[in-house]
């Protein structure tokens, strides 16, 4: 019986001298950027053009969507550019060359008119004077001068009219119709190109979300994948080690998983994490008096770290 004691004695002394050395390892996890790819404009998928784990450059086209209502809006679109189009050479330039036919013989025959009534006047003015007319005759032949001459200025002016277009304001309405219908026709386009899944920066793909045939809507992510070279370490450390982790400071970390890779890195970032009410962490491993910092922690060479894998383990230790 004295030697079971004994045995479950060191049993619980090595215990705890396991779960001291662990506490005073400070192990963390690799990290990558992660990015994702969605759409403006909803439509099916069409063609998937990448595999997940493969690399792809900034550009690069990911999916083609089908979005045969964008492809009927740019018929809609491009009709109404050319009626307002249409419109506005209308109030530029004016009557057309028919019209300008007819306003020009009216001017002329009225010009004719208007003459004859002015030399008539003239001829009744200087019999008037010896008193050869009545004057009921004389102001009924200057009734109808007056009124060949209003004619003929009236049909000056609307001849004018037609050759200078229309009035200033309705030119302006209809340009601005037309600017209307090429913002439309540009809108059209743009979303006409949304059809294209295009890759914003170099990138591993990491996961596809839809299949061929299946509605993406807008919003939705259709690529998950992580930046590429942007591999960095999280590191989860009490305030009593944290003074010599400060921002700036040069670390070694090895990969225990990868073949103990020893990699260079820097600290970058350090940030405290939540507590809760007088209890400063909420994690058991550590005491809840001492509150806890989040550090990031980025290679020297970001190549070096490209083969490790995303949530591994990773140990620091102080240059």
């Amino acid at each position: 019986m004295k030697h079971i004691y004994i045995l479950i004695s060191i049993a619980l002394l090595c215990s705890c001298r396991s779960k001291n050395e662990d506490k005073s390892t400070v192990e963390g996890k690799v990290e990558r950027e992660q990015i994702t790819v969605v759409t403006k404009v909803p439509g099916k998928i069409e063609k998937i053009l990448v595999s997940e784990g493969s690399m792809v450059h900034a550009g690069d086209t990911l999916a083609i969507l089908s979005i045969p209502e964008v492809d009927a809006k740019a018929e809609q679109a491009q009709g109404a550019l050319q009626s307002a189009d249409a419109q506005y050479n209308m109030s530029v330039k004016g009557a057309t060359s028919g019209q300008l036919v007819q306003l020009e013989a009216k001017v002329a025959g009225l010009k004719e008119q208007y003459e004859f009534a002015k030399k008539s006047i003239e001829r009744l003015d200087n019999l008037l004077r010896d008193s050869l007319i009545p004057q009921q005759k004389y102001d009924e032949t200057y009734a109808k001068f007056q009124g060949a001459k209003n004619q003929y200025l009236a049909a000056q002016a609307e001849i004018a009219e037609a050759r200078n277009g229309a009035r200033l304001e309705q030119q302006i309405m209809a340009l601005g119709q037309k600017e209307r219908a090429q913002g439309a026709v540009a809108e059209v386009k743009v979303a006409a190109a949304e059809k294209y899944v295009i890759a914003p920066q170099d990138m591993s793909i990491e996961s596809i979300n839809l299949k061929v045939g299946e509605l993406a809507l807008a919003g939705y992510p259709i690529v998950n994948g992580f930046l590429e070279n942007s591999t960095y370490f999280r590191f989860t450390i009490p305030e009593n080690k944290i003074s010599s982790l400060q921002k700036g400071s040069e670390v070694t970390l090895t990969a225990p998983y990868f073949n103990n890779k020893v990699i260079k890195g820097k600290v970058v970032a350090v940030k405290a994490l939540n507590s809760y009410a007088n209890i400063a962490t909420a994690y058991p491993d550590y005491d809840n008096q001492l509150a806890l910092f989040e550090i990031k922690v980025v290679p020297q060479d970001p190549t070096a770290a490209n083969e490790l894998l995303t949530k591994t383990l990773v140990v620091l230790s102080n240059k």
